[in-house]
């Protein structure tokens, strides 16, 4: 097999960046939110003992992910539900169990970001995620991955609770930030790589508090849905469209397209 062929296969591990890879991961980072707090509470496993599952199941999940010749959109986004709860799990055991700050654990998994972005890019001289064709690579891509949901999840939680913003303006206040990302990247022409990023990390609170908002209590300001309602409505809107996906390959980096 020749370097041209291997990284051609590795790019299609990767899912395009399309209106249904943010849509899912949308959707995911909701699911992150709200099964967390299913499993830790509706089924009693704790905050530990869910952490200690979740966190065997994504390991199998990324062995079968890089394991995979390409990119096949049913174990991705498996591998993305589970980093997503697993994320949460990290931020919510240090702030309930240990006691940390939602200050400090945001000024934590963003410098663990940073620190992050800035090996990977010292190693392979690019953060883009359309050149993820080494085992390296995708193991870098995995972690900034991890980290920004941990990210995310504490700076959600710090805006919509500890300052008191509440579920739903939270939610706007995320969503005008990715907005403004969106605009900086269409109209100014700013860097695809950065943007990305950006707007990646920002998705994830903003899927959180629209968890929080659909499956809390209207008396803690959501809608009441619950989170075995919400995870499972989401759930089956993830799946509907990873099938979808898997028969179109809509999502799918052309074959002949290199690195």
């Amino acid at each position: 097999m020749t370097t041209t062929t291997a990284r051609r296969r590795m790019l299609n591990k990767v899912p395009e960046v399309t209106i249904y890879f943010w849509i899912i991961k949308v959707l995911c980072t909701t699911v992150g939110e709200t099964a967390a707090d299913f499993l830790n509470q509706n089924l009693g496993l704790g905050l530990t003992g869910t952490s200690l599952v979740m966190s065997v199941l994504l390991i199998i999940a990324l062995y079968v992910q890089f394991r995979s010749p390409r990119y096949s959109p049913g174990v991705y986004w498996i591998a993305v539900v589970l980093i997503s709860i697993v994320g949460t799990l990290i931020t919510d055991n240090l702030t309930d169990n240990l006691g940390v700050s939602l200050e400090v654990t945001t000024g934590v998994f963003a410098v663990a970001l940073a620190a992050t972005f800035a090996a990977w890019y010292a190693r392979e001289r690019t953060l883009s995620i359309h050149t993820i064709y080494t085992p390296r690579r995708e193991a870098f891509y995995w972690l900034a991955i991890l980290f920004t949901f941990a990210l995310g999840t504490a700076a959600g939680d710090l805006a919509a609770e500890r300052l008191n913003l509440g579920y739903w303006p939270s939610a706007l206040i995320f969503g005008g930030l990715i907005a403004i990302v969106a605009a900086a990247h269409f109209a100014l022409h700013a860097g695809a790589v950065l943007t990305f990023w950006i707007a990646y990390v920002l998705t994830r609170p903003l899927g959180a508090s629209l968890g929080d908002y659909l499956s809390q209590s209207p008396d803690d300001g959501g809608l009441g849905l619950g989170t075995v309602a919400t995870s499972g409505l989401f759930l089956v809107t993830i799946l509907a469209f990873v099938i979808y996906l898997t028969r179109t390959r809509r999502d799918a980096t052309p074959a002949g397209t290199s690195a």
